[in-house]
């Protein structure tokens, strides 16, 4: 999913800060995700490996922590690793395998 900037055609809320987005400022637009303030998108954070949605990087309890431009690009949004009745760690697998067949263990070579 690309983000697409543009004047807002309509009012909107920032899915990073949370604050208003007033009509014919500049954002950032996506399908089925939202839209974000220019400025948020520079420090917007990661996208969820499994949903595609923000991973949640400024409620994130490591924000303190996290250099976003060093880490693994493959983060997981706090729904995603609360899902009842599946394994996050199942899901991240089949995301990540999905997303990169190289590394799923389909195309690993056998060990017999």
């Amino acid at each position: 999913m690309s983000w697409r900037k543009m004047p807002m055609k309509y009012p909107g809320t920032c899915i990073v800060c949370k604050e208003k987005i007033q009509v014919n400022e500049m954002g950032l637009w996506a399908r089925g995700l939202g839209v974000k303030h220019e400025k948020c998108a520079e420090t917007a954070g990661l996208d969820c490996i499994i949903c595609g949605g923000p991973a949640g990087c400024p409620e994130c309890e490591f924000a303190d922590e996290c250099d976003i431009q060093n880490v693994s690009p493959f983060c997981i949004c706090d729904r995603c690793s609360r899902q009842q009745g599946s394994s996050p760690l199942a899901s991240y697998r089949s995301a990540s395998n999905k997303k990169f067949r190289i590394l799923g263990s389909e195309n690993a070579p056998s060990s017999n």
